[in-house]
């Protein structure tokens, strides 16, 4: 740990030492009336008013589907854990296919001397090969020279493309702050999602599925859960790497890659902490609310993205039998951090803040000493308690540099 980051370190975890943290001050975010009236103008399908949010009721996380109560880690972790999981395997995400694949690893790239001699570059070709068909996913990894090795690390999975994340820096995007994050003393990594899977509709013939997939079912893993599927793989090669430290990195996503982020934590346990920046519907935010994008648009618009199964909830909402505090849930006693942005209520930041608090009681139950209030954070203030973290900043669907000095700020005391 650098000089800063031991700072940070230490002023936190007086504050932590009674069970809750927190930035605040001033009061709670509210939407701006002035945003949900020029919203719902543009979409009047849409409801941006929390006042017809609908009356529901969450599914309790800690209660198994047979009724029984969970009072243990123990029973948490050995049965309702994995209930939860194959819920959302069969309703939401899919599961991935069985089949066999190999895996190989090839540093096509190196240059240590990266980032004015700051940090070394590594270029990584992650090829997937199965019944004569193969892929390649591209890793890019920059770690900082001059600093203890193994390091804590950050893969961010781009659902921009390239030119946000270019290995040779001649191009520099506040969606991945290379530099930043090196200074911190963090190494940072980036995949394109679309070298996993493509981003379209295809009848899932292509990209991974196109390996992989024998015969769909209803529950066959979607979109994001392929995407998920390649973090993991870029995980498989941190495991190799001896300058990452691989019991500390953070899975990143931001918009459709949060969701993927939130999945990816929930499905492998060896990350260390999940960033869901923005996630809205079938990611941080409750379904239920039925607040800003709904099961039955993001069907619409993106049918690839969620198995089969997810369709059945369409209008249905209370039908479906998790709720996304429960996806969170998955992660404890690992960290989670999300956030939202003011004007962006398409993915419900209220809803988000809700779904991390109820998640609350599997963190205390697994003894992380997490504890948020029931009222969001004031904006621009992050709240940070035990391995739980929040931030809602003004402006609109992004991630920026702010966002991730507070991912960085939660990251040195929640991967401490």
């Amino acid at each position: 740990m650098n000089k800063s980051r031991n700072m940070i370190f230490a002023i936190t975890l007086l504050f932590m030492q009674g069970g809750y943290v927190s930035g605040q001050s001033g009061e709670a975010w509210k939407a701006s009336p002035e945003v949900v009236e020029r919203l719902s103008k543009a979409r009047s399908d849409i409801n941006y008013y929390e006042e017809k949010v609908p009356s529901y009721t969450l599914p309790d996380v800690l209660v198994s589907s047979s009724g029984k109560k969970i009072t243990s880690a123990a029973s948490w972790k050995k049965s309702r854990r994995q209930e939860i999981l194959d819920l959302f395997r069969e309703n939401l995400y899919g599961r991935v296919p069985s089949t066999p694949y190999t895996k190989s690893f090839t540093v096509v790239n190196q240059d240590k001397n990266a980032m004015n001699g700051n940090a070394t570059l590594k270029q990584v070709d992650i090829t997937i090969s199965s019944g004569g068909k193969s892929l390649v996913i591209h890793l890019t990894l920059f770690v900082p020279n001059n600093v203890r090795k193994p390091v804590p690390a950050f893969l961010l999975i781009d659902n921009r493309g390239p030119a946000n994340t270019d290995p040779t820096r001649k191009v520099k995007s506040e969606f991945w702050p290379a530099e930043q994050v090196i200074e911190r003393g963090y190494a940072i990594a980036v995949f394109y999602n679309a070298d996993v899977d493509p981003d379209n509709y295809d009848e899932f013939k292509n990209g991974i599925h196109g390996i992989l997939d024998r015969e769909r079912q209803p529950d066959s893993w979607g979109t994001i859960a392929a995407w998920a599927w390649g973090a993991s793989r870029c995980m498989d090669y941190f495991v190799t790497d001896k300058d990452i430290d691989n019991k500390k990195v953070a899975v990143v996503g931001h918009s459709r890659g949060g969701k993927t982020a939130l999945w990816a934590g929930a499905e492998d346990q060896r990350f260390a902490l999940v960033v869901s920046n923005e996630s809205g519907c079938g990611g941080a935010a409750l379904a239920r609310r039925k607040y800003g994008e709904t099961i039955a648009r993001i069907n619409a618009s993106f049918p690839h993205w969620f198995c089969t199964n997810y369709r059945k909830y369409d209008n249905n909402e209370n039908a479906l039998p998790v709720d996304m505090h429960m996806l969170m849930a998955l992660i404890a006693p690992r960290a989670v951090y999300v956030t939202s942005a003011a004007e962006d209520l398409w993915a419900d930041p209220r809803g988000s803040y809700l779904s991390l608090c109820n998640s609350i009681p599997v963190f205390q139950l697994l003894k992380t000493k997490s504890s948020l209030p029931p009222e969001m954070p004031a904006l621009n203030r992050p709240v940070i308690s035990g391995k739980t973290g929040y931030h809602i900043r003004d402006g609109a669907h992004n991630m920026l540099l702010k966002d991730w000095k507070w991912f960085m700020d939660f990251a040195d005391v929640a991967m401490k």
